[in-house]
């Protein structure tokens, strides 16, 4: 969504057994430690692919494809850079360089920026012109790429943030098209697509969808049955490869900002949910990109958003994740956290003034505090390398890993406290790191730069405010044969089991099944089978598994593909719970729950109770009952009577900062009751 400043104009023109934690070779942690992480390499997420750390460039900043620039974004390990720029998109032609109602810079045709793509080593990500575009026009911009340049442009986005061309009240994108809505849009999708892989097949076309907890989600327009992201995959799924979200959480200030990385698991759960109902057992994948803050764009907020976000993001499997934008411009300037914040959006100073000349950016191409952050997060997820569960008991430091194909594993820890340092005790499960120091990369608040040095904490490190690490721990011995990964199991799940299955991998090998928890996976259970039932399990509860072997000597696999389940409800229960969002407004829903009583006596007098699923939702009001809350738990009662096979309605409001996850489980005076 965000377009070009003109301030910037001046110059840019521009349930088991607990695993027992492994014993560093440091001390153990004085008791000055305030803060537990943990790091389990038998927990695997997502591998981190040669796309993972992108950036936008736009048609409208001057210095696109320069010297400095790539220099610099080469050096940060930027992978992926997107054109021609946001909203530029959809207003944006291709073949004759121009933007009608905006401004484009000289030297920044699409010759041009692939030039700087490969001088960056960069793949690049185009965006097809929606709005004010055409079909013909986006097919024959791949003819010109792909068939007559030869540069082998892989990933094609279908516009830019369309929800945003007026149909839901809020207009910023052009969209000529008569019929604004989603059905219109996935249309246009479909027919996009196959002009362009009519010329090249090999290309992978992205569609535009919202970010859940984002606007417009959960919104269903004038004329529509369903979201945006509903309409548009019901109708285009099998047109496409990937889905394109953005995110601009927003929050009340800086603190509230940094909280926001906590919603991506929720997020990305609910979006592989929504593209799963839809794509046929396709392999749709997701990109992030826009992202950015309101507050410290330019200084240490931003690039702890930045280094939490993109790990976050690349850990669920998003395949590459881009800040918004390479340069910007000046916008409010500020005082955060003792360093003078532009308001830019740039990585890097557009090193332009205020009007009356009293503020001045630093030069030109002075790279910002989160181009820093994206340096480290470039360092620390390598292609290969593979992410794996880490967790920390403070909600002010973060805390990502991953293991590296030589077995080296890395952590980077982000403490989000702008007062005070936090001393940090590290506990690995399943990884033994080699003695001696470890190498440590350092961004403090207000640093020109990322310091390197090694030390002794292999088990303890300490954080001070504002600052972010990244620690790098060679194995105690290198990795030598072993059983290969299982296979992605498969997950039947009921209220109260699960069975797990997958594929023999080896003969002569034993398997273990562990539960992601915040780093320190739990084993559910070993077989020298392929397969394993779990019991006793909470039901409306979501689970994250892997599979390992282990072979007669002893040596481990590398886990398996992580799958995600959820329980259910009990299907016999006394009592039924239908819950439906019936209105949404986009950070706030009527809710209707519909309770039957299925047992053969009345009930008289009754207490409904349910957890939100998450810390971002509360109740506004509800009726038909009394309704209370109590943290993330409400409860209803009321003294009438459920007659036998009888029901009743209740509403209320909820409200939500974050992704809306509906509530599953519900307990009719203390029964568990099957839910609809």
């Amino acid at each position: 969504m965000k377009t070009w400043n003109r301030l910037a104009s001046a110059v840019l023109l521009v349930a088991a057994t607990a695993t027992v934690p492994f014993s560093p070779t440091q001390p153990a942690a004085a008791a000055a430690t305030d803060v537990r992480v943990d790091v389990d390499v038998r927990a695997g997420l997502a591998t981190v692919g040669d796309t993972a750390i992108g950036v936008n460039h736009a048609v409208w900043d001057s210095q696109l494809g320069t010297p400095a620039v790539t220099g610099l974004l080469r050096d940060a390990g930027v992978q992926m850079v997107r054109y021609p720029g946001g909203s530029y998109a959809d207003i944006y032609h291709w073949e004759t360089h121009t933007a009608p109602g905006g401004y484009v810079a000289p030297d920044t045709d699409f010759d041009t920026f692939m030039a700087g793509a490969r001088a960056t080593g960069a793949e690049p990500m185009i965006i097809a012109n929606y709005g004010t575009g055409t079909a013909q026009e986006a097919a024959d911009w791949v003819r010109y790429a792909n068939i007559t340049k030869g540069y082998a442009a892989k990933y094609w986005t279908i516009g830019n943030e369309n929800y945003g061309n007026g149909h839901y009240g809020s207009a910023w994108e052009a969209d000529d098209h008569a019929d604004k809505s989603p059905r219109e849009y996935a249309a246009n999708v479909v027919a996009y697509s196959q002009a362009m892989k009519a010329v090249d097949p090999s290309i992978k076309v992205g569609a535009v969808l919202t970010m859940p907890g984002n606007w417009p989600d959960g919104i269903i327009g004038t004329g529509d049955t369903g979201t945006w992201n509903s309409e548009v995959l019901s109708r285009a799924a099998a047109a496409i490869d990937f889905v394109d979200v953005h995110w601009y959480p927003g929050g009340a200030g800086a603190a509230e900002t940094l909280t926001k990385p906590a919603q991506i698991t929720d997020a990305v759960r609910l979006l592989h949910d929504q593209i799963q109902r839809y794509a046929n057992g396709r392999d749709i994948r997701i990109s992030m990109t826009e992202t950015n803050v309101d507050i410290g764009r330019n200084t240490q907020p931003g690039a702890l958003f930045l280094a939490d976000v993109y790990s976050g993001l690349l850990a669920e499997g998003v395949f590459t994740v881009h800040w918004w934008n390479v340069h910007n411009g000046l916008g409010t300037v500020s005082e955060v956290a003792g360093e003078t914040d532009y308001g830019d959006y740039g990585l890097l100073s557009s090193g332009n003034c205020t009007a009356d000349g009293t503020v001045c950016q630093p030069p030109l191409n002075t790279p910002f505090a989160p181009y820093h952050a994206l340096d480290l997060t470039g360092e620390f997820a390598r292609p290969g390398d593979r992410f794996v569960d880490a967790g920390s008991d403070n909600n002010l430091v973060s805390a990502h890993a991953v293991r590296r194909t030589d077995g080296t594993v890395a952590v980077l820890l982000i403490n989000k406290d702008p007062d005070d340092a936090h001393q940090v005790s590290l506990n690995y499960h399943g990884f033994t790191a080699a003695t001696g120091p470890v190498d440590v990369a350092t961004f403090t608040n207000g640093a020109d730069g990322i310091t390197r040095s090694t030390s002794a904490g292999a088990g303890e490190q300490t954080l001070d405010a504002y600052t972010m690490k990244l620690i790098s721990l060679r194995p105690a011995a290198a990795p030598a044969g072993g059983p290969k990964a299982p296979a992605k199991p498969t997950v039947t799940a009921t209220d109260r089991t699960a069975t797990i299955t997958w594929p023999a991998s080896a003969s002569g090998v034993k398997y273990e099944v562990y539960r992601q928890n915040n780093g320190a996976a739990e084993l559910w259970g070993e077989t020298t089978g392929t397969s394993l039932t779990v019991r006793n399990l909470e039901p409306g509860r979501r689970y994250t598994i892997n599979v390992l072997a282990r072979d007669n000597a002893g040596r481990q696999s590398p886990p398996s593909t992580p799958v995600t389940f959820s329980t259910g409800t009990p299907a016999d229960a006394p009592c039924t719970v239908t819950f439906r969002d019936t209105n949404d407004w986009g950070n706030g829903y009527v809710g209707q729950i519909d309770i039957t009583n299925n047992t053969a006596t009345a009930v008289n007098g009754w207490t409904l109770t349910f957890s939100w699923p998450t810390t971002w939702q509360t109740l506004g009001s509800g009726w038909n009952a009394t309704w209370t809350a109590d943290g993330r738990t409400v409860r209803v009662t009321s003294d009438g009577t459920l007659a036998a096979g009888g029901s009743t309605t209740i509403g209320f409001v909820g409200n939500y900062s974050g992704p809306n996850v509906l509530p599953t489980v519900f307990t009719l005076n203390g029964n568990t009751c099957t839910s609809t």
